[in-house]
């Protein structure tokens, strides 16, 4: 487990994980020595006639290398089931939400969700200059082994330990880098990742992303508008941020939403316009019917048609401009309405003589009768397949204002309409990730779309237990900023507690609007677990301990336990080793665990496939039991997996010897 992977992490070099990447997809061009053979590669390259090089420019900056080794290391820390809460509310739910840091969360996640996260939202800190991002990683080798494993000189360490608590660009860059590579390797082929952030980072975000995901795989960068002025400069108030969109492979992504409805169906279309004229009926002026369309939960989709206010025979359409353009028809249409002539567009009409009459006789025309232009009539319906545009506002609905009944240490958190917009794009069974979860708004995004179209989104949130108190000089806890005052006051400790009670206020309210307390099929819950690093006592026990003693000296599995680590969540050691194992070994944690008694050793069967054995206490009795139980094919596994800690070196090479005389194919692994 910890000792495997500290073992693997001391032989990572910053293209380790590179060159593994291109070994899974050429394998041809590696040796038995495991060495890349970069002449018959360029070999083929040219056979091809494929021109291997690229005028450009690659982004470098303090600390690149150490970021990328940092993409290729495996996790030290473990993985602490909240019993409490996976037990209770979170028993039966597929939504996970995972305290701690989010670098070690995200390399945990590779073995189970590789290749399967549909979309990735998050909005990292900003890097302002000011005290919203310091470079929070810690080095955790020393000096000397930085500079063998780099090549460093003095000057150069100097230089890469200057990012340390810093908000540098360079900080910034190390801090993200490799948390944007273990993001790729999670998404889908056909998965996007939407990245919100300002114009500090922007242009070195983009760089880094077309670096790491590749210049054509970029989407868009959507223009957020945020309808709030920031007085950061003295010549231009920014009300804005942005979003970049990138995919993973661009071309298979594009394959798979040729031919789909990026709006709503016609019966929802339908729904719509049935709405709209029961308001019109009620005689709603404009200003209301537009407050009422922001209003309408049922249709996310529709965030961007709230100008289709008008009704006719054909349904509910919006008023087009009929001008707009240089040298155009001038020629002057009847009003049927009036019986005069309208005026016409500065610069004429963008259609001819014969089109605007074949347009009139269609009823394809909005007249007015106060002398307005006329204007074209584009209907919803015909809209369907319109894509999100580039450009969004970042309109305020009720639901972002729940925050404010417990507090929220955000200035400026996400807003639940855009979340929603971009989620709505994909298919309703997505994956979706968000590894800064903040006040966890995408949670909300995907519970409230569930309710609206019958989904099954599930969604993995990560938020670090940042403390929204500090103690001053006397020891006494006072809130972090004026941000974070209501959420202490409340008894908030952490952003995180914040952000699962968020999630749990906004399933009670989903669920009361859209009536779902009776049905079992909406997920409004979630399991919880914390990703810590053990104690340094149990670090050192790690680092002594000798597999080749008979006898053991301590209970290894207690110190993985929720209450010797620190944590209120009622976790035994078994249950934390088997959390991180079923994600190191590609396992969901909700797969089926079975209990298997071993003459009275009781171990963990995953998925019918696995046997887990963690706790101590094994001997030659339980050995018997085991092969009694694969001979007699009343358990079918294809692996058995240890914790070395717990079993001597006797009783591993036992069991070693049983299984070989099976002769069944049945791996037996041990893990340190």
């Amino acid at each position: 487990m910890i000792k495997d992977n500290q073992n693997y992490n001391d032989n990572v070099e910053p293209n380790t994980e590179f060159l593994n990447e291109l070994k899974n997809k050429l394998p041809e061009y590696f040796s038995k020595d495991g060495e890349f053979d970069i002449d018959k590669f360029k070999s083929n390259l040219k056979k091809n006639n494929i021109n291997e090089l690229k005028d450009g420019y690659q982004l470098d900056f303090i600390g690149k290398d150490y970021a990328r080794r940092q993409s290729g290391e495996r996790p030290t820390t473990v993985v602490v089931p909240d019993e409490n809460q996976n037990n209770g509310d979170g028993k039966d739910s597929n939504n996970l939400f995972f305290t701690g840091d989010n670098l070690e969360v995200l390399r945990h996640l590779q073995g189970v969700y590789s290749n399967g996260i549909d979309v990735i939202y998050i909005d990292p800190p900003y890097n302002t200059g000011s005290k919203d991002f310091v470079y929070p990683d810690s080095f955790e080798y020393s000096d000397e082994k930085i500079k063998n494993i780099f090549n460093m000189d003095d000057e150069q360490l100097e230089r890469l330990k200057s990012i340390q608590g810093k908000s540098s660009h360079s900080a910034w860059l190390t801090f993200m880098y490799p948390r944007l590579i273990l993001a790729k390797r999670l998404l889908k082929d056909t998965g996007v990742i939407f990245i919100s952030i300002d114009n500090n980072e922007q242009s070195a975000l983009s760089q880094i992303m077309d670096e790491i995901f590749g210049e054509g795989n970029g989407i868009a960068n959507i223009v957020r508008n945020t309808n709030s002025s920031k007085n950061n400069s003295r010549f231009i108030s920014t009300s804005h941020d942005y979003c970049l969109v990138y995919t993973k492979n661009k071309i298979k992504l594009e394959n798979k939403y040729v031919d789909s409805k990026w709006s709503v169906d016609k019966n929802n279309i339908t729904e719509y316009e049935n709405k709209i004229k029961s308001l019109l009926k009620l005689g709603v002026s404009k200003k209301q019917l537009t407050e009422e369309l922001k209003l309408l939960t049922k249709y996310p989709r529709f965030i961007d048609f709230t100008n289709y206010w008008y009704v006719d025979e054909r349904g509910v359409y919006e008023k087009s401009d009929l001008g707009g353009v240089k040298n155009g028809n001038l020629n002057p249409i009847l009003n049927p309405l009036t019986n005069k002539e309208d005026p016409v567009p500065p610069g004429g009409f963008r259609f001819d003589k014969d089109t605007m009459e074949e347009l009139k006789k269609n009823n394809l025309i909005h007249f007015h009768t106060d002398g307005s232009l006329p204007r074209l009539k584009r209907y919803l319906d015909d809209n369907r397949r319109q894509r999100p545009k580039a450009i969004m506002s970042d309109d305020q609905r009720p639901d972002d204002s729940m925050l404010n009944g417990f507090g929220t240490p955000f200035s400026n958190p996400k807003q639940l309409t855009f979340i929603e917009r971009i989620l709505s794009i994909f298919d309703n069974n997505s994956v979706v990730l968000d590894f800064f979860a903040g006040s966890s708004t995408t949670a909300h995004a995907v519970m409230d779309l569930n309710a609206k179209d019958n989904g099954t989104r599930k969604f993995i949130m990560v938020q670090l237990p940042e403390k929204l108190y500090r103690e001053d000089s006397n020891g006494n806890k006072i809130p972090v900023n004026d941000d974070a005052k209501t959420a202490f006051n409340k008894g908030f400790k952490t952003i995180d507690e914040l952000s699962r009670q968020r999630i749990r206020k906004a399933s009670i309210k989903i669920a009361n609007e859209f009536d779902l307390n009776e049905k079992n099929e909406f997920d409004g819950s979630f399991k919880h677990y914390r990703v810590v690093t053990p104690k340094e006592s149990t670090i050192e026990k790690i680092e002594d301990f000798d597999p080749n003693k008979i006898d053991l000296f301590n209970n290894m599995v207690d110190s993985f336990s929720g209450e010797s680590l620190g944590l209120d969540l009622n976790a035994t050691g078994e249950d934390t080793v088997v959390s991180t194992w079923l994600l190191s070994d590609g396992y969901k944690l909700n797969s089926e665990i079975k209990d298997v008694n071993f003459n009275g050793y009781i171990g963990k069967v995953v998925n019918n496939e696995t046997l887990y054995l963690v706790k101590e206490g094994w001997n030659s009795d339980n050995t018997k039991s085991l092969l009694n139980h694969l001979g007699e094919y009343e358990l079918n596994v294809k692996s058995i997996i240890v914790f070395g800690y717990s079993f001597n070196i006797a009783e591993i090479k036992e069991l070693e010897i049983g299984l070989k005389q099976l002769d069944m194919n049945v791996n037996l692994l041990k893990r340190y």
